[in-house]
């Protein structure tokens, strides 16, 4: 018979065993593994990815601008009657 863990909490017992200093180690381990994965852009790819978001809140900021004095205009001839 194999010795597999078909219980439900085997993983938690698993973990249990460990120390603090060791779950702190597997933490560790797991983070580096994740990094090794991570994909990083080409320089023309950052350049080009920062030009567009740039690009998109320079249009927001002239949008909410044009909103804002647009409303203040409305609000001055409204209660200020000329």
């Amino acid at each position: 018979m194999s010795e597999v863990n078909t219980q439900r909490g085997g993983a938690r017992q698993q973990q249990a065993r460990r120390g603090f200093f060791g779950r702190i180690a597997l933490f560790i381990a797991q983070v580096l593994d994740e990094l090794r994965k991570v994909v990083r852009p080409t320089r023309d790819e950052l350049v080009t990815y920062t030009t567009v978001v740039m690009v998109f809140v320079i249009a927001i900021m002239l949008f909410c601008a044009a909103l804002d004095y647009g409303i203040g205009k409305l609000v001055f001839w409204a209660f200020a009657g000329s």
